[in-house]
């Protein structure tokens, strides 16, 4: 079964169950301060887990494009990916535990589906703790299932892996989902595991164990409990669903393949690296790993660089990890005996096997291109000095027997960075590689004004999430409205947005513009902002068709993304009173009442993001 049919029938499952198909969302999170990247199905649809209401309906279903980044150094492995789509269903407030449950099950085991046999398939769940009771309810409805086609689940009490154990009860780290932030939705989930047919690693294997037997194949997070700032956990009174299942692996399952890389996902782009390196992929475990990281960073690369908001390689957040995928390939590459540039040769293969089902990497294809040109271009410069200097220091610290302590001197990693700006990561690897540590915790301190990607970026950037700050992002998320327009009645109406970030402090927004503005025009949008402010205009939200929003004047320059209904947020007056109105947007939410919630706006600061697009930093005071 080929990729493109799992998606099609996953799909089909679900609309056949009354679900809504809903578009991908931005790799970019529209609405959530925590995170960098998209790393889930339910990043675009936090709000309406907590109660916002969603166009499409309660029962949605998507393909979402997702980067992770925590994972990275298990990059090369069989399963681990950093760019992956995942397949999810939702249910804001509809079903529960039973149907999620004989949903997976049906669409899983059923002749028309996956067909998968049964007998192979393996569950957790929680098993309770203090702060909740062993998940009792989903142990029973998959006893159900299991029986329905013969199967007696028996759940395991630890220990030797018996005969008839089919379920297993696992703790928090591996059964249990949330909250996004420090308080907010969470609650158990049971997951699915796939028997490859491997022989145990010993007689304790089972799903927990990495020996890959036991593949996770698919997660239904049931969110029933809201934890509290005092660290409790209360029942919701609106209960969701939110599963995931990776279309790379489950692709790989159905072919009978043992990792991600030897479906039609990846082959296409191994085969290109071959072509380049003039190496075979299977020459040796060092050839295997190098095309692997290469293949996964560089499709990262080229979609993060092909997302309708325009990230770019920078030193700061999203920028930050985009170029440190591009430069960690490009360093695999020179082992594989790489010696020209080749970064975008491979974005053209990947854009090629996208463009259907992502037409927004056609549609940026020069952009990707010559972004994946420039950084490699100005890596290869650094990547020789810096390698130089490297190189340099390790050979003098063994002539002069001072490598006794394994340790690289603080100075010098700061150094790399901070004057040849080697990145810290590949100084790390290649001392590894070596044998020699370095000080990881030190840099950071001396990093302060720069964001170190590390493994909590991918958990968040922030200690709380979107529900820990929500009432200061909802009013930072209303302020980028009022922003945008006022952009638009300052600089003209080719202003539009091209991203924005948001945490508790700020806002980020970046629009297309080409020039840098005067301060007159700062000046000009600042007073315009909070003329509405001190105006005190409500703000309404409406629900209607993309055509009936465009002809209420609704902006909206995400529109693929966008179903057959949509939220549209007026500040003034409504759509249904056709009074007058300040702005008028197609958007997610969430949002404040009115305007004069926002105290006092102020830009701090106006710089460029990428070319033809600027980025206003911004506060309310």
């Amino acid at each position: 079964m080929t990729s493109s049919e799992i998606r099609k029938k996953y799909i089909e499952f679900f609309k056949s169950k009354g679900h809504t198909e809903i578009p991908s969302a931005s790799l970019i999170p529209e609405n959530d301060p925590t995170v960098l990247f998209t790393t889930a199905g339910m990043h675009p649809l936090v709000p309406c887990l907590l109660g916002e209401f969603h166009p499409a309906g309660k029962r949605l279903v998507d393909v979402q494009k997702c980067v992770r980044t925590g994972d990275i150094e298990e990059v090369g492995d069989q399963w681990h990916l950093s760019f992956f789509e995942m397949l999810g269903n939702w249910s804001l407030g509809v079903y529960f535990k039973e149907e999620a449950i004989e949903y997976s099950f049906e669409f899983l085991t059923g002749s028309d589906w996956m067909g998968m046999d049964p007998k192979r398939l393996y569950v957790s769940v929680f098993k309770g703790d203090e702060d909740a009771p062993r998940d009792n309810d989903a142990i029973e409805i998959w006893q159900t299932q299991f029986a329905k086609v013969g199967i007696k689940a028996d759940v395991w009490n630890g220990g030797e892996m018996r005969e008839g154990d089919r379920i297993f009860p696992f703790g928090k780290k591996e059964n249990w989902w949330g909250p996004a932030g420090v308080t907010g939705p969470c609650g158990p989930d049971t997951e699915m595991f796939y028997d490859t047919g491997k022989e145990k690693c010993s007689p304790e294997c089972n799903p927990s164990c990495s020996c890959g037997k036991f593949v996770e194949i698919w997660n239904d997070v049931f969110m029933q409990y809201n934890k509290t700032s005092s660290g409790k956990y209360e029942p919701l009174a609106q209960k969701n669903v939110d599963t995931g299942m990776g279309l790379e692996r489950m692709t790989a399952i159905m072919q009978g393949k043992d990792n991600n890389y030897e479906t039609e996902l990846f082959i296409p782009i191994i085969e290109e690296i071959e072509k380049i390196s003039e190496k075979n992929y299977k020459e040796s475990d060092e050839t295997i790993k190098a095309m692997r990281i290469i293949t996964d960073h560089l499709r990262a690369a080229t979609f993060i660089l092909g997302d309708s908001k325009g990230i770019a390689p920078s030193n700061l957040g999203q920028g930050y990890v985009l170029r440190r995928f591009i430069r960690r390939a490009v360093r695999y590459g020179k082992q594989l005996g790489i010696n020209k540039k080749f970064a975008s040769q491979i974005a053209e293969i990947i854009i090629e096997n996208f463009k259907k089902i992502y037409p927004e990497l056609e549609k940026n294809r020069q952009f990707i291109i010559s972004e994946l040109e420039k950084e490699e271009e100005k890596f290869l410069q650094t990547l020789e000095k810096g390698l130089k200097k490297l190189s340099e220091i390790i050979i003098e610290e063994y002539n002069n027997g001072e490598l006794f302590t394994r340790w690289l001197p603080n100075d010098v990693v700061f150094d790399l960075y901070q004057t040849y700006g080697f990145p810290f990561e590949m100084t790390k690897e290649i001392a590894l590689e070596k044998g020699i540590e370095v000080d990881e915790m030190e840099f950071k301190k001396r990093f302060k004004k720069h964001q170190e990607l590390s493994r909590s970026a991918s958990a968040g950037m922030f200690k709380g999430g979107l529900a820990d700050a929500g009432e200061q992002t909802t009013k930072y998320h209303t302020a980028t409205h009022l922003l945008h327009q006022a952009l638009r009645q300052v600089l003209g109406d080719h202003v539009q947005q091209k991203g924005s970030n948001i945490t508790a402090e700020r806002l980020r927004f970046d629009f297309s513009h080409p020039d840098k503005m005067t301060p007159e025009q700062i000046a000009e949008v600042e007073n315009i902002v909070n003329e509405q402010i001190r105006k005190a205009l409500p703000v309404h939200s409406e629900e209607m068709t993309v055509e009936e929003a465009k002809e209420a004047g609704a902006l909206g320059f995400f529109e693929s993304k966008y179903g057959e209904k949509v939220k549209v947020y007026s500040v003034g007056s409504s759509v249904a009173e056709g009074g007058e109105y300040f702005s008028r947007e197609i958007c997610g939410g969430p949002h404040i009442k009115n305007t004069s919630e926002l105290g006092q706006f102020k830009i701090k600061k106006e710089e460029s993001s990428s070319a033809g697009v600027r980025r206003i930093k911004a506060v309310l005071l």
